[in-house]
């Protein structure tokens, strides 16, 4: 049996995020990841570094504005604190694999190189007008970005910004061939429960409006238990269209994660939280043929009552039958004899 347009769709959506998680090929130059303390980008940087090593046997170089502590996972570890655009393309060109012209003429795949950038925030709030610039300079076809933006940390632009031009999210969002927007899968999982139950869906985080201390994700497990967290992803093709698709990836254990362990993924409608729920009150309510409604007073007939209930003539039945037949219909009227009759009147 040949498989359906949905399946295809599916199995396309599949493919294409497991080949912008193992980085290959180039598979997105700029890759924007969307983060917020409700769910961090943390646990995918790590995803995106260990499967560039297996898979693509790639060099990752992870770029730090706002992280001072090195990243287990990652090869090189550059700190951009207090440094120029200039200053830091500088050192990073020192760390990009030497370009082979020879591998490309025995048709072997040169070495590639990721780059993930923890915070795009603090360089848009010191050097926003040159963000374009330095994004372009240090992509190279061998080398890839991944740079993740706190949704919920303002971005405090400098003065000399001016105030016509676009701001600089969307301007990194017109740049990026690929969007993953996170969000954490408890807080997902409650919001499908309500609205399987057509009630408002909770809020989480800055959206509660509570004031006091934020509190960021809580998860309720133990360091035997994995995590998770849903990705929506959005792909710009070279056509100009966009392949899009929600999916869970579930993060095993520490202890196995520590060892390289890899994550699985699977499409968000097809993991069992999202499922929609067996309708059970309708097929509990399902009638056989002849079953009557559930009350307190039998609503059915007995063989004698059917039997007279067919066999009572309707009023003006004849009419209806005999001499209405093919004339439209006509109603019979005999008159009484407290009936007065006026010859004014249409005949009856």
């Amino acid at each position: 049996m040949a498989p359906s347009a949905t399946d295809h769709l599916r199995q396309r959506q599949l493919l294409l995020f497991q080949k912008l998680l193992n980085q290959r090929d180039g598979a997105s130059p700029l890759t924007l990841v969307l983060d917020s303390l409700e769910q961090p980008a943390g646990p995918l940087v790590t995803e995106f570094a260990l499967r560039a090593k297996k898979a693509a046997k790639a060099k990752v170089i992870y770029l730090g504005f706002s992280t001072l502590k090195r990243n287990p996972h990652a090869d090189v570890y550059l700190s951009a604190r207090g440094k120029t655009p200039a200053a830091v393309r500088t050192e990073l060109l020192k760390h990009y694999p030497a370009v082979d012209s020879g591998a490309a003429k025995q048709g072997t795949r040169p070495q590639r190189a990721i780059v993930i950038l923890d915070s795009l925030n603090p360089f848009i709030s010191t050097h926003s007008e040159q963000l374009t610039a330095f994004l372009s300079n240090i992509i190279t076809p061998t080398v890839s970005l991944i740079a993740i933006y706190h949704t919920d940390v303002p971005c405090v632009l400098p003065k000399t910004y001016s105030e016509y031009a676009p701001h600089p999210f969307t301007v990194i969002t017109h740049l990026a061939t690929a969007i993953l927007s996170l969000s954490s899968l408890d807080h997902e999982i409650e919001r499908q429960k309500a609205r399987n139950r057509s009630v408002p869906e909770p809020e989480f985080g800055l959206n509660e409006g509570r004031d006091g201390v934020l509190i960021g994700l809580q998860e309720k497990r133990t360091p035997k238990q994995g995590r998770g967290l849903v990705v929506d992803m959005e792909i710009r093709r070279r056509s100009g269209r966009a392949v899009t698709g929600k999916f869970v990836l579930m993060i095993p254990p520490d202890v196995e994660r520590r060892k390289g362990a890899l994550s699985s993924f699977c499409l968000q409608e097809s993991h069992p939280a999202f499922k929609p729920p067996e309708d059970e009150a309708g097929s509990e309510g399902q009638e056989t043929e002849g079953d009557g409604p559930e009350s307190t007073f039998n609503l059915g007939l007995t063989e004698k009552q059917r039997k007279d209930r067919e066999g009572i003539v309707l009023p003006y039945f004849d009419a209806q039958t005999e001499i209405g037949g093919g004339e439209g219909g006509r109603i019979l009227y005999e008159m009484g004899r407290e009936d007065d009759f006026d010859d004014e009147e249409d005949e009856i």
